[in-house]
């Protein structure tokens, strides 16, 4: 009967029920001294998670020994027990006849470092000295993952550094302590003396090194990992490669990722997960849709991070139908309780300028966090409804959520799209004084944007002088920006001076200038600036627009002539145009960079990529549709005038969205009260 009961332990219990009817015949036969059967039964409780039950179990044992112990306290921490195991560990030592071994020190000190018990964890570290154990490498592996997760580095690296046989988990803890702290390029450093000591990482080294290249962009030694593992036979793991492709997505090389994706002989959702949410991150919405097309093709059912993805990508084009799609492939309920999903479908119908639908979302979720709340801020903003923005700030406070940073960056966005100067000000003095929010130089990016929209330059330039941080591009391009709209070229090219010497790379600096003078009809020096761009070899980000028509997104560029419907199209605006002038439109050529003829400049304003998608719509849908635009580019002077007066003679709505902010055309009006 004893051999049987103990091949029924041995075999491992599935259910809680069979480990309390083996405990009950335990009893029965007097064994329970029996160490062996004591100890099988407390794995098979906690192997089902029943530490409650274990410990029960545990304290009817008379004289446990540190084997049973041992068990135990293990059982609790991979359970997440923490304070139990630590508890039972005190117990333990209110005994003179148990002595913790290796195999006790490494669990107690896991218990410690997620409880942050530096006081018992010190304690131990002396225990160890004084047991012998110190050059044991599995408890100085435990010393230095809790060393590293208190935040003592430089302690966990002594330790480590004393460590005579290093193996890849003494070297994996001390690689993920200084990746946890951001010291990322220490991290790569430490992988490369691992293999120079001739260990083989596992899978998870290779994950976490992978992971710190992405986060310093460190592309280069991303490659040369993956060199190294295609070379030793280490690419096969799906969870490497899957870090693998993560790491390029973060990099920026979306070529190199996808060549690593399709190398994969075996693919989970995770993955196609980290490709989509790649070419959403890295500006390629239409890409991320083919590849969710693609997964849908393979039937592997999207997880919540794929849908935030294919959501994210159809915001950045405006495909309002497509996401309505996708939104019947997930339960309702789940968009509801997650607030990771809830919010990509806030962020996804206010992007789309659908906002009375993000604010059914919003009220409708049961689970509100303040990211949540923070995405329905700036999509209101955004959106130009900045009263109701308000209004969700202030139910913020009503049920006791507290306002972060980016709570203030919606705000502050919602008061610089509508010129509302007096409530910025007071906004961005309440954040440090009534709320202590330290303002980051997003805060006075987004406050440098707002005077100078507003005309106050100078107040603007002061702001900047005072900033306890250096500007940097974003804040100076907001003061350019405004001297542009007040033609302010004296500023503007002191502002240009700043910008160039912070990315002489980027074009967008000299573009914008360039547009002042020609606006000024400064027309020898914007051909200057014109030529300088010309001997750096820069060249002007294209204008390019999409739009949304029965599930298809459509893109067009200024001039464009690829589209089927291209005679069509330009036949309507030809159209479109003679009704306008009827209207009393005059094509605004102040806004165009060449010094040509007005024939030739109207030219070039007609065929703007927002006006050739306008007017692909208007020949594709019904009088009824709204018909939503997505342009990449600030919206020209000139389109916003014609759009406005297309919007009366067609009765159509349109809504434009570009890299700024929401147009809504309605009536020979816009939303944004020509300010923007």
């Amino acid at each position: 009967m004893a051999l049987e009961l103990k091949k029924c332990l041995a075999s491992g219990c599935r259910s809680l029920k069979k480990v309390k009817q083996c405990h009950c015949r335990l009893l029965r036969l007097g064994l329970n001294e029996d160490t062996f059967l004591i100890n099988t039964l407390l794995r098979s409780s906690l192997n089902l998670r029943a530490t409650q039950y274990a410990t029960l179990v545990f304290a009817q044992i008379p004289h446990p020994n540190i084997f049973l112990y041992n068990t135990l306290i293990r059982g609790l921490v991979s359970n997440d027990a923490f304070h139990d195991a630590v508890s039972l560990y005190a117990s333990m030592r209110q005994c003179s006849t148990v002595v913790p071994d290796n195999f006790t020190f490494p669990f107690v000190l896991k218990a410690c470092a997620r409880l942050k018990n530096t006081h018992l964890g010190l304690t131990l570290h002396s225990l160890v000295i004084k047991t012998g154990f110190e050059n044991d490498v599995f408890v100085n592996t435990g010393l230095v993952c809790f060393y590293s997760k208190n935040g003592f580095l430089s302690h966990a690296r002594g330790v480590f550094d004393e460590i005579p046989e290093k193996n890849v988990v003494s070297w994996t803890a001390i690689i993920c302590g200084y990746i946890e702290f951001g010291y990322c390029e220490e991290a790569v450093g430490l992988f490369r003396g691992l293999l120079e000591m001739g260990v083989r990482p596992d899978s998870f080294t290779l994950v976490r090194v992978l992971y710190a290249c992405s986060r310093t962009g460190d592309l280069a030694s991303g490659r040369w990992i993956d060199e190294y593992m295609r070379e030793n036979g280490l690419c096969g793991n799906v969870f490497v490669a899957t870090s693998l492709v993560d790491m390029y997505t973060k990099c920026g090389s979306m070529e190199e990722a996808r060549i690593v994706f399709d190398g994969m002989v075996e693919k989970d959702v995770v993955c196609w997960s980290a490709l989509i949410q790649g070419y959403v991150s890295n500006g390629m919405p239409k890409k991320a849709l083919e590849v969710f097309f693609e997964m849908q093709r393979e039937n592997v059912r999207p997880d919540c991070y794929a849908m935030v993805g294919f959501l994210s990508a159809c915001a950045r084009l405006g495909a309002l139908e497509l996401g309505n799609w996708a939104r019947g492939l997930v339960d309702g309920d789940e968009f509801l309780c997650n607030p990771v999903l809830g919010t990509a479908l806030i962020d996804f119908y206010a992007k789309c300028g659908s906002v009375a639908r993000a604010l059914e979302i919003f009220k409708s979720m049961r689970r509100k966090d303040r990211v949540v709340f923070n995405a329905v801020i700036s999509g209101l903003a955004m959106c130009g409804h900045v009263g109701a923005a308000f209004g969700v700030f202030s139910q913020m406070g009503k049920v006791g959520m507290r306002p972060d940073g980016n709570t203030f960056v919606g705000l502050l966005c919602g008061c610089t799209h509508a010129g509302l100067v007096d409530d910025g000000r007071r906004y961005f003095s309440h954040m440090s004084c009534v709320f202590y929010v330290t303002p980051t130089i997003e805060h006075y990016g987004c406050m440098v944007d707002l005077l100078a929209r507003a005309g106050l330059l100078t107040e603007a330039r002061d702001l900047i002088k005072s900033m306890p941080m250096k500007a940097n591009a974003i804040v100076w391009g907001a003061l350019l920006g405004g001297c542009r709209l007040h033609k302010d070229t004296q500023l503007a090219e002191q502002v240009l001076m700043q910008l160039i010497e912070l990315e002489p790379w980027n074009s967008g600096h000299y573009v914008l200038l360039s547009n002042i003078y020609s606006a000024s009809r400064r027309w020898d020096q914007a051909e200057k600036i014109r030529s300088s761009l010309s001997e750096k070899g820069m060249q002007k980000l294209p204008g390019c627009s999409w739009v949304e028509v029965d599930g298809v997104v459509h893109e067009f560029r200024v001039g464009d002539t690829s589209h089927p419907l291209t005679h069509k199209i330009y036949e309507k605006l030809e159209s479109l145009f003679k009704d306008l002038r009827e209207a009393g439109y005059t094509p605004t050529t102040e806004f165009v960079l060449f010094d040509v003829e007005e024939e030739e400049k109207e030219y070039f304003l007609g065929c703007h990529s927002e006006k050739l998608a306008v007017a692909f719509a208007l020949i594709s849908t019904s009088v009824k549709d709204v018909i939503r635009v997505v342009k990449n580019l600030r919206v020209c002077g000139d389109c916003h005038e014609a759009i406005k007066l297309v919007s009366k003679v067609t009765e159509r709505e349109i809504i434009i969205r570009d890299n700024n902010r929401f147009h809504h055309f309605s009536e020979g009006s816009c939303s944004c009260r020509d300010y923007w």
